[in-house]
Parts: structure tokens; C-alpha cells; sequence
């Protein structure tokens, strides 16, 4: 079974049972400030996993939703760790709960009719134990006994009560949050008589058996880190990611032997030299990652997503470079991403000229970086190499640690490798810490100045293009407490004159106290009415427009936004400055504006 076939079949299995089919959100989030990346399916619906209407108008949906995840970059090129991968979910907002949800989970997973058809033998189930903020969930253990005893199993081999750091889903520190059911398949095909729970917990360990699906009850909510409380509606968020479900459907122990790499892994041995297995499945995730964000909008930078994307592409090259492929061959290995995906993902093929080039001006970038840091490594190898210097030649010019030990080498002197990996460390959970940061609940814990300040931002849109003209779009945007940082495509400085223009409209609608509000409408008819939005191929049918009218009648601004906003601009305490303008990337423009 293709995964191609696999993506339909997912998602016909849950039409059938009376879903809506929405198409994935892109890698980079539209008004969500809180996050570089969508990291999971469910980001891109927290609004109404927290109760606003979804614009279908339906409480069950499904979606295939692309995601990318750097915090485990360091355990890519294992059986199942990726930087970019597609999660299948499906989504109750207040309909069904814990029954439908774990019996459809079962169903798709074993269905030979509809679903992959996997054996139940092979399958194993986690559920919540209990602590201080919820019960334990017996519920749900119930439901997966009766399961397993109607295929003859017996469920104290199958079913294993687990704590909150493997069975509690929360968004971060604030937002929904709840007990989840966690189930795994044996990838060996040796462990189908049941296990322990010891001996569970060592299979997990070895990757013998490992996690493809995850029925998430969000029935409680998180503020500041601590359970307050239930939510108003009981939602369900469930799925798998696709590469694991290819995994095991196609009888495969890791990820990379499935079809989803195999072009591009034939095309990296081609080019190749040498034989490496992690280091052509570093390359091979690097580059499909790399293509699919650059498709989405990101430009390799030193700051946030293209910082990201930036770190992605020259890791490849570095792994590349120890297989001994050809400089300048990422680009042929983004092309053959292209052309597995672009049946599923159109923009893909229209993107391809622009992916390519990005990829291929990087790698002549790190190439003089790499350069410079030859250099850096002369000056310091006359004697042995600190761990703090071995990691500013990884830091700074990109240097892996086995780059640095085989040139000290050649030059009689050691490195310091314990010292490096502690700074690594130091450095991994910093990175972590920020990146976790930058999550914390979507859009649901927005503060009254980051409210006020997305309303404003959207203004200042508005204003940018009644004055440079209509082709003027978001290409980003972060917006804090502080500050807000927008991104819009335009080709040359935006003279001060005309920041001053922009600046008195967003004053005047604040002045003016219009009301803002937020309409459900056909895509179509929102497009053809001059509804301003990026990305209309990924919007659903329907779509929430908003608008900001004022008292006269005047339309300011109306926009595609699922987002948080003031009611009345008039709530909107202090004037809007734009305090700087500059380049962000070819073609795009960056404001940083403040409320004062």
C-alpha cells in the first residue's frame, strides 16, 4: 500500500463517518505570533478546539496537516525521528468523545477493507494513569478491553496504564490539555503473545515497538502551567503521522525504507562516494524539509523561520559533504522532492524554480562561510582545541565536530570532545527552551496588548496597500506585548512619507472607535469581493472574514483571520508608530511597529 493511497484512504474512512475534509494549513502560521512553525494538526484549530465555530460549520473534521519539528534534530536518522512530517487527525469540537474516537482508531488501524489492515496482535495500547489534576482513566481502558477481548486477546497484555509524561497532551503552558490513549505496533512481528508492562516499556526503548496513532481527550485547560479547570466542550484530537503509518503498513522497520524516500535516496547514492546510513537520511529529511518550507514562504535568514531553514540546508551540506556527493547537488535532491510531492501538493511545481535557487544560493553562502572558518581553525590549532573553541567552529562556521577532529588530527593536536558536548548541551537546551516559548497556546492566551497590537497590525496592512497598491501582501508577521513585526511583499524601501500615511489610517480607525467584527462566508464570494488573504488554495470552503467598520460606514480593513481582536478599535489605548522599516528578504519588506 502507497501512501499516496494511505492519505486517501484516511481520509475517506473519516468522510464516511460524517467529516470534513479540510486542506492542510501552511508550515508557516498566518496571525499566530506564538509559534514559528505548525508543529502539530492541531495548532492551526485551537480557536475552535476552544470553542469559536469552525467556518465549515461542522464539529467533525479531518485534515492532513504538514509539520515541521526541529527539537529532536539531533535523534534524525533514527527508525522514526523526522524534522518535516504530515500528521493525519481528526477532530471532534464537542460531538463525539472517548467511544467513537478509540473504536474508529482501531477500526482504521485494523480494517483490511478501509484502513491499513494491520494485525492486531502486534498492537499495544497506553492509557493515563492518573495523578492530581484528572482520574485515572478507566473509561478508555474499558473501551480498548472490550476491543481486544472481541479478537480474542487478553488486555492485561495490551493495555498499560502509563503517567503524565507519556499520557498527558497539553499546547504549552496555557490552552487545552487532557489524558490521552496511546497506541504502538511491533515493528519486529516477534512480540505478538503480549507483554509486561517492564517488558513494554524496554521494546518502546529499543524501537522494537513504536507509537503510530494518539486519541487526545481535551476536556481540561491549562493557565500559567497549572490545570484549572475543564473546558467547555469535550473535544477529541486524534491521528498518526504519515510516515509511521506508511512504516508499518509497508512492513518496514524505520521510516526511510518506505516509499516516501525511496527516490530520494536512490538519487543520493547516485551521487555518492561513500556509504553512510544516517547521514543519507540527514540529507534526505533535511532537503524534503527544506523544500516544503521554502514552498510555504520561508527564506533562509539568521532569524526565526529562515534561521531554521537556514540551519537545515547547510546540516545537509555538511552530511553531504562527509558522503562525498558533488558540491552544488541539493538542488538535483530538492527536485526529486518536487516531483514525488507535487501530486499532493501543487504549489510544490509552481514554487519549484524559486526552491531550487534558494537551496543552491545557501550552499554557495556556507561554502564561504566554510571557507572563513578554515581560517578561524588555522589560528587555533597550535595547540590542543578547547571544547568552547571546538563548538564556536560548529556555531560560528559551521563546522561538525568530525570535521574539527580530523583536521586537529592531521595537525598532531586533540580536541577537547567532552568539553564541546557540554557546550552543545548548554546550547540544545537553550534552543529548546526557546523554541518551546514560542508555544503557549496558540492564540488562546493572547494578551490584551498583543490583541490590540494584531488588530492594528492588520490596519497597517490595509493602509499599505491603499497606498503602494494592491499587490502588497503579508509574507509574516510576530507580534508581542511589545512590538509588532510584519512582513509584506514589496520590492524597494517604503519612503517615510508614505510610513506617515499609514501610520495616520491605522490612528484614524483607532480614532474613529469602529466596530470590529467577524463574518462566515464562501470562500469564493470572500475572494471575489476583495477580501485580502494569502494562501486561498488551503482555505477550507468556508472562511472567517474579518472586518473593522466605522462609524461612518468605511471599511478599513477585511481580511482573512481566525484570530484574536479587540471589539471596538476604540479599545485600542495609545497611538500607532511604525519605528522602523527595512529589507527582510528579495522582495519582501520588514515594519517593526509599537502601540505608545
Amino acid at each position: 500500500m502507497q501512501s499516496e493511497e494511505i492519505r486517501q484512504k484516511f481520509l475517506s474512512f473519516f468522510e464516511k463517518r460524517e467529516h470534513v475534509v479540510l486542506p492542510s494549513a501552511s508550515l508557516l502560521p498566518e496571525n499566530d505570533p506564538s509559534v514559528l512553525f505548525n508543529t502539530a494538526g492541531m495548532q492551526p484549530l485551537v480557536p475552535y478546539l476552544l470553542g469559536q465555530p469552525h467556518p465549515t460549520g461542522s464539529k467533525r473534521l479531518v485534515d492532513v496537516q504538514k509539520c515541521v519539528r526541529t527539537v529532536d534534530i539531533d535523534e534524525v536518522g533514527d527508525n522514526t525521528h523526522l524534522t518535516f512530517f504530515e500528521m493525519l487527525g481528526n477532530w471532534s469540537l464537542g460531538d463525539y468523545f472517548k467511544k467513537e474516537a478509540i473504536t474508529w482508531s482501531y477500526e482504521f488501524l485494523t480494517s483490511k477493507d478501509e484502513g491499513l489492515g494491520l494485525d492486531p496482535k502486534r498492537l499495544y495500547v497506553t492509557v493515563f494513569e492518573g495523578d492530581e489534576n484528572a482520574p485515572r482513566d478507566d473509561e478508555a481502558y474499558s473501551i480498548w478491553q472490550d476491543l481486544f477481548e472481541s479478537v480474542g486477546l487478553d488486555p492485561e497484555k495490551r493495555i498499560f496504564f502509563l503517567g503524565a509524561k507519556s499520557n498527558w497532551w497539553s499546547a504549552g503552558d496555557n490552552g487545552p490539555c487532557g489524558p490521552d490513549s496511546e497506541m504502538f505496533y511491533d515493528v519486529t512481528g516477534t512480540l505478538v503473545e503480549g507483554l509486561t508492562k517492564e517488558e513494554f516499556l524496554v521494546a518502546d526503548d529499543r524501537q522494537e515497538i513504536v507509537e503510530i496513532w494518539n486519541d487526545v481527550f481535551m476536556e481540561y485547560k491549562k493557565e500559567n502551567g497549572s490545570v484549572v479547570g475543564k473546558l467547555s466542550l469535550q473535544n477529541v484530537d486524534t491521528g498518526t503521522g504519515l510516515e509511521r503509518a506508511v512504516c508499518v503498513a509497508q512492513g518496514k522497520n524505520n521510516v526511510y525504507d518506505t516509499d516516501l524516500f525511496a527516490l530520494i535516496l536512490e538519487k543520493i547514492d547516485q551521487l555518492s562516494k561513500e556509504s553512510n546510513v544516517r547521514a543519507r537520511r540527514i540529507i534526505a529529511d533535511h532537503i524534503r524539509s527544506s523544500t516544503f518550507l521554502i514552498a510555504d514562504g520561508a527564506i533562509p535568514s539568521n532569524t526565526d523561520q529562515g534561521y531554521v531553514l537556514r540551519r537545515l540546508i547547510r546540516r545537509a551540506i555538511r552530511f553531504a559533504d562527509t558522503m562525498g556527493i558533488p558540491p552544488n547537488s541539493l538542488g538535483k535532491l530538492s527536485q526529486v522532492v518536487i516531483e514525488k510531492y507535487t501530486p499532493t501538493y501543487q504549489n510544490l511545481e509552481a514554487k519549484k524554480t524559486l526552491i531550487i535557487e534558494e537551496i543552491e544560493k545557501e550552499e554557495t553562502k556556507f561554502r564561504r562561510t566554510l571557507s572563513h572558518g578554515l581560517k578561524q581553525f588555522e589560528k587555533l590549532c597550535h595547540a590542543d582545541i578547547s571544547g568552547h573553541d571546538a563548538f564556536l567552529l560548529f556555531s560560528s562556521y559551521g563546522f561538525p565536530l568530525e570535521l574539527t577532529k580530523e583536521l586537529a588530527s592531521e595537525k598532531g593536536v586533540a580536541v577537547d570532545e567532552e568539553g564541546f558536548r557540554s557546550e552543545m548541551k548548554e546550547h540544545q537546551d537553550r534552543s529548546r527552551t526557546s523554541t518551546e516559548g514560542k508555544f503557549k497556546g496558540g492564540l488562546a492566551d493572547a494578551s490584551e496588548k498583543t490583541t490590540m497590537l494584531h488588530t492594528a497590525t492588520h490596519l497597517m496592512l490595509a493602509g499599505l496597500r491603499k497606498y503602494l497598491g494592491a499587490d502588497i501582501h503579508q509574507a509574516g508577521s510576530n507580534i508581542t506585548e511589545e512590538r509588532s513585526r510584519f512582513d509584506f511583499t514589496y520590492g524597494e524601501k517604503v519612503s517615510r512619507d508614505i510610513l506617515d500615511k499609514v501610520e495616520a489610517y491605522v490612528n484614524e480607525a483607532i480614532a474613529d472607535k469602529c466596530t470590529v467584527v467577524t463574518e462566515i462566508m464562501d470562500k469564493e464570494i470572500a475572494r471575489q469581493s476583495g477580501v485580502e488573504g494569502s494562501f486561498w488554495e488551503k482555505y477550507p470552503d468556508k472562511v472567517t472574514v474579518y472586518m473593522v467598520k466605522g462609524t461612518d460606514g468605511t471599511l478599513y480593513s477585511k481580511e482573512l483571520c481566525g484570530g484574536p481582536h479587540v471589539e471596538n478599535t476604540g479599545n485600542i489605548r495609545g497611538v500607532f508608530r511604525i519605528i522602523k522599516e527595512e529589507a527582510s528578504s528579495a522582495g519582501v519588506r520588514r515594519i517593526k511597529a509599537v502601540i505608545e
